[in-house]
């Protein structure tokens, strides 16, 4: 059995983790130390995810302003990589999810993904200058 990194944790949520090329159901718990993933199917296989090392938290907002189901933690950069970790969660409650994660990462890291149109506007605007 994994031991839980925290004291204090929200109710579960229903969620479903993208790791690799599939997709793990199973529950997410948000407590006061860490963010955490428990699969349904087999308990020991975990996604614990400290505070401390969450870069900034990416949620996905249609053009009617509304948010998606899907998420994205994107980490902090390990050694002297250049690419930044990231994993995607998609839940039914993502909106009460992203708003637990503010309280404890604060309002500025809990960002509006960026969109396909967003991405080749910044490419066609580096290319000018």
């Amino acid at each position: 059995m994994v031991q839980s990194l925290n004291t204090k944790t929200s109710a579960p949520f229903q969620a479903i983790a993208y790791v690799g090329i599939g997709s793990v159901y199973g529950k997410l718990l948000i407590g006061d130390k860490a963010f955490e993933f428990f699969n349904d199917a087999n308990v020991a296989d975990t996604i614990q995810i400290p505070w401390e090392t969450i870069h900034h938290v990416e949620g996905i907002v249609t053009r009617q302003n509304k948010i998606s189901r899907q998420f994205i933690i994107v980490l902090n950069r390990q050694g002297n990589s250049k690419r930044q970790n990231h994993v995607r969660f998609s839940s039914k409650d993502a909106g009460k999810v992203l708003k637990l994660i503010r309280e404890h990462i604060g309002n500025d890291k809990v960002v509006k993904a960026p969109t396909l149109m967003s991405k080749v506007k910044k490419l066609l605007t580096k290319r000018k200058s």
